[in-house]
């Protein structure tokens, strides 16, 4: 059986893990026997905050598939900065689905965390407010896309996103099912997310393994909606292109879901298929929400 995964608080100092790397600090310090000349050099010393900070992010990530990474310079270069407003997104989303609810508007005026890696907060629907299956939705969400972009589009799995083909990961699943719980009523979740540029080069599986709790992949219909409400994010072949790590993919309808699907542009259109998990690509980069802390 699968280990359930769901959000967990934070570690701070005030817990027994924290106050384990603070006793360290505090044994060097005590150890170096500082007069008060020294210290005070230290503490006017500047740089201080940069290096615990670089310390903390590069062993807070697992080894695992650490050689699935490769150096990428893509980014966002077709003039996406960072989400349009909440309103302004839902409101285009209540053109494209007629009939669908509203958002939490005002979760979205929450200051986002120091050092965040988030870019905004992203108007997303709860899936199950589009269509009976995923599968459904997320056929929904790419006719729409090829309706937007005037048939400047092509699903290069279609016919293929039926349950034994296409499912969300465990992970998503129970995250998504804890974002709508604590946003009961509301049509539209209101969700913390980057668009994929900080996992650029890393392959799926990496980009899974080095994902926080807090954080987790999202899936070709989250990533397709944010898409729709935010069409400049893909108009360009040297646009980073856009892995679903949220979702896993059996291309042989097998039960092997080795393979997650992507959005690219090429051709002058949208793309949408599917690779290997484990292939790290320079171009891509898996797109993540963030559980609000």
């Amino acid at each position: 059986m699968k280990k359930t995964l769901a959000p967990s608080q934070s570690i701070t100092t005030r817990d027994s893990k924290g106050q384990k790397f603070i006793s360290v600090v505090e044994a060097a310090y005590n150890k170096a026997g500082l007069f008060e000349e020294e210290a005070q050099r230290m503490n006017d010393a500047p740089g201080l905050s940069d290096l615990i900070h670089n310390f903390i992010a590069k062993n807070r990530l697992t080894d695992k598939f650490k050689d699935e990474e490769v150096k990428s310079s893509y980014g966002y270069l077709s003039g996406y900065k960072k989400p349009k407003g909440i309103t302004e997104q839902t409101n285009i989303l209540r053109q494209l689905f007629p009939g669908i609810g509203f958002a939490n508007e005002e979760l979205a005026q929450r200051p986002l965390p120091e050092n965040s890696e988030v870019e905004g907060y992203f108007a997303i629907p709860r899936w199950e407010s589009v269509a009976k299956t995923y599968g459904e939705a997320v056929q929904k969400v790419l006719d729409l896309i090829n309706q937007t972009r005037n048939g400047k589009f092509c699903n290069r799995r279609e016919g293929q996103l039926g349950p034994r083909y296409l499912q969300q990961s465990e992970k998503a699943v129970k995250t998504f099912q804890k974002l709508g719980e604590e946003q009961k009523g509301y049509d539209i979740l209101v969700v913390p997310a980057q668009f994929g540029i900080i996992h650029r080069g890393r392959s799926v599986r990496r980009a899974r393994e080095v994902m926080r709790t807090s954080q987790f992949g999202l899936g070709a219909f989250a990533i397709g909606i944010m898409l729709l409400t935010h069409q400049e994010r893909l108009q360009h072949y040297d646009d980073l292109w856009i892995d679903c790590a949220g979702d896993e993919f059996a291309p042989d309808a097998d039960g092997d879901f080795r393979r997650a699907p992507y959005f690219r542009f090429s051709d002058s259109r949208v793309k949408f298929d599917s690779s290997f998990v484990g292939n790290p690509l320079e171009s891509y980069g898996s797109a993540s929400g963030f559980f609000p802390q």
